[in-house]
């Protein structure tokens, strides 16, 4: 594909830029500074030194900072150690951090720039599907604590994000199924067009040396950057152009993170977003909100993906305990974006509790 530069214009300005062999992009994405970390997962190490040798050779002096793998890395603990790491190596509010890797990581570095010094500049280097379409976009910065997901975070838009697709040829494949559950998440809420795209040629989306997979991350990052354009801080209930506002982009996250919290986060996170997508247009469907014919396709897709529809039985307690505490709950009123059609979502506040347990069986195994 060719290169795509896409802007976001939140509280702060910055591009997007998708293609193939961008790495070259980060050392003109750093302005002014002098000292970039690199926040990297181990797996990554072979790529994270060779972003450290082209940044050498422009003039920056370089640390490497190896974190966990996956939800692993979003902890205070790892947090705190990559602050003692910036204040051993001197790093002033001019100098910059890199985050390489997929979701968590850039979760990570991205929290951990937005709290250095009361924020530094992060360039996002994401190399999975879920980080270039969702978790390395809008500026949302997090870590996992027991209380749950994300609750601890930041909002804190990059100075750049570069997605090279050449990075999801080696992903792994389960990696990239999982990811899909972020791009179709689009498809059901603002562009059913990739929802028509991914039914026509599954295989074809999932492919990463293919031209569909690149195009369908593109359309999934550019609706991402019109609704964090119009709503950054997901304060509004409504965007600027009369659409639900931010808060649409967590389709299917409520019942998906009290998932990842009751499997202790070992799940992939679109593994989980995946049944809870599932969970919500059943909800939505009992609810007389959604046709069963819309219910039936969110099934349809997704399976076609190889992502789950279904979750264990004998968890309801434990998992609306955790959707208790969601971020998107006001006091103790559970909230969720559902679907009246297709590209049709939603606020539903405060469902019948009894139908929020039926949804549960529908999707319970």
């Amino acid at each position: 594909m060719s290169e795509v530069v896409i802007p976001v214009r939140a509280e702060r300005a910055y591009d997007v830029v998708i293609g193939r062999g961008l790495l070259s992009h980060v050392p003109r994405m750093l302005g002014g500074s002098q000292r970039v970390a690199v926040i990297h997962p181990g797996a990554l190490l072979t790529s994270a030194e060779a972003i450290r040798d082209d940044l050498v050779e422009n003039g920056f002096e370089v640390t490497l900072i190896e974190v966990p793998e996956a939800e692993e890395a979003k902890s205070a603990e790892v947090a705190a150690f990559c602050w003692s790491v910036l204040g051993t190596a001197g790093f002033t509010r001019s100098d910059s951090i890199v985050g390489l890797g997929g979701g968590a990581t850039t979760d990570l570095a991205g929290f951990v720039a937005a709290t250095w010094l009361r924020g530094i500049r992060v360039i996002q280097v994401p190399t999975t599907v879920l980080a270039m379409v969702d978790a390395a976009v809008g500026g949302k910065t997090g870590i996992n604590t027991a209380a749950g997901k994300n609750l601890v975070g930041s909002f804190w838009s990059p100075g750049g994000v570069v997605c090279d697709i050449n990075a999801l040829e080696t992903l792994p494949r389960n990696d990239v199924l999982a990811g899909m559950a972020e791009v179709v998440k689009i498809g059901f809420v603002r562009d059913p067009s990739i929802l028509d795209d991914v039914e026509r040629d599954p295989s074809g989306a999932t492919d990463t040396v293919g031209d569909l997979l690149p195009d369908l991350v593109r359309r999934a990052v550019q609706a991402k950057a019109d609704v964090v354009s119009l709503d950054f801080r997901e304060t509004s209930a409504t965007a600027g152009d009369g659409s639900i506002g931010r808060e649409v982009l967590n389709y299917g996250h409520t019942f998906g993170h009290a998932v990842e919290r009751r499997e202790r986060y070992t799940w992939r996170h679109g593994a989980a977003i995946s049944v809870g997508m599932m969970f919500v247009a059943e909800l939505a469907g009992l609810g007389g909100r959604l046709s069963q014919e819309d219910v039936e396709r969110h099934r349809s897709v997704l399976t076609s993906l190889g992502l789950p529809v279904t979750y264990a039985a004998g968890h309801w307690e434990a998992l609306y305990a955790a959707m208790a505490v969601d971020k998107k709950a006001r006091g103790s009123l559970l909230r969720f974006v559902v679907l009246t059609g297709i590209g049709q979502p939603v606020v539903w506040e405060g469902p019948d509790p009894a139908l929020l347990a039926a949804a549960y069986a529908s999707i319970s195994t």
